[in-house]
């Protein structure tokens, strides 16, 4: 029989309660430290408004108004929302076993390229259904794989993760360069190298009554199935496991190379998804507009989120509004449009040194009591 504290009427389990405290405890503080770190955020950024003789309340205003403040601007705020939902979920999912992924823009970048790539001679005979379908696997298996030879590089060559894909950032540049402004370029579009358009006829249309295309909700969809893959099956419990103590998960027989390379291409793919939606959806081609900075972008959602998929939405949701309002910012307070960069610039760092305060208040953790 378990250990228990009898009081009149009352009959306390110390072990429950205190893990119970314990949960509570660290939910907390998830919590409080990120808002924490949204405050010192907001207050290092009003300081630097002030030396530029700018005032912060009106820099908030127009941040509401520009991104949450009518009906246009939440379809501006949603429309920009979507990527960076794919794009953290590229960081979050290699984050449960402890990698560090920041290439995502490049698996967005060649994602989008082979959508566009395969539709190519595809768009003449194809119905639009089946040139979707195509270009959305071609986009997840290309971003997949990319991201897929970041985790095998760090498994069985042990190159550092987050090198390895910055790097391969450049390279996939590269690679899109070298065919849209070579073998598949579109002679048609003299000012501006891109591929063959896929036809307005194949386009993702819009949510109806909206302006938001479907790669929101697709997003949203995703979110909540990868969130049960980590957190409800064995999948994710090996993950955890691995990222906590690999040394641990290897004398227990996991397969830590077969997790670390599955999560990577699960990772990919989420990002190869944000470049299919950014060609079918946006653009209707593909091109140098790829490269937006929603990779990088979701860098902060992902950590803003503690790299919980279902956290991820609201916060790309509140860092859209931001990116949506900088043009409003812009002509109202004649500042340049890459202001909102560095509120973004200052989050993050803010967001990497409180990382450094998780576990160390006691607020947080449980007091055992003993009577």
């Amino acid at each position: 029989m378990a250990d228990t504290t009898e009081t009149p009427g009352i009959t306390v389990r110390p072990s429950l309660t205190a893990d119970l405290l314990d949960r509570i405890g660290r939910s907390a503080e998830h919590v409080v430290i990120p808002l924490l770190a949204l405050i010192v955020s907001g207050c290092l950024f009003s300081l630097f408004l002030l030396a530029l003789g700018k005032s912060p309340v009106d820099f908030l205003s127009l941040v509401w108004r520009g991104g949450f403040g009518t009906s246009f601007s939440w379809q501006n705020t949603l429309v920009r929302s979507a990527p960076l939902i794919f794009t953290a979920l590229c960081v979050a999912i290699p984050a449960r076993l402890g990698l560090v992924i920041i290439g995502g823009e490049g698996a967005l970048v060649l994602g989008g390229f082979a959508a566009a790539a395969i539709a190519i001679p595809m768009i003449d005979w194809a119905p639009g259904f089946l040139l979707l379908g195509v270009m959305a696997l071609a986009a997840m298996v290309a971003g997949g794989l990319w991201i897929g030879c970041v985790g095998a590089l760090r498994h069985y060559r042990g190159v550092n993760e987050t090198i390895a894909s910055l790097l391969m950032f450049y390279i996939a540049v590269s690679i899109l360069n070298f065919f849209v402004e070579g073998a598949l370029r579109d002679p048609s579009d003299p000012n501006k190298p891109s591929t063959r358009p896929i036809g307005s006829d194949n386009m993702i249309g819009a949510i109806p009554g909206t302006d938001v295309h479907w790669g929101l909700p697709v997003g949203v969809v995703l979110c909540v199935l990868l969130y049960l893959l980590m957190n409800r099956t064995t999948f994710g419990f090996a993950a955890q496991i691995a990222g906590g103590n690999l040394r641990a998960a290897q004398a227990q027989g996991l397969p830590v190379g077969r997790l670390v390379v599955v999560s990577c291409a699960l990772a990919g793919a989420c990002a190869g998804l944000t470049g299919f939606f950014e060609v079918a959806a946006i653009h209707g081609k593909a091109n140098a507009s790829l490269i937006a900075g929603y990779g990088f972008t979701g860098i902060l959602v992902s950590f803003l989120a503690r790299h919980n998929p279902l956290v991820i939405v609201p916060v790309a949701i509140f860092l859209g509004g931001i990116a949506a309002s900088g043009g409003l910012i812009q002509r109202r307070m004649d500042l340049p449009d890459a202001t909102v960069l560095v509120l973004q610039g200052l989050l993050f760092l803010v967001i990497l040194v409180s990382e450094t305060f998780y576990g160390r208040f006691s607020i947080f953790k449980p007091r055992s009591r003993t009577r």
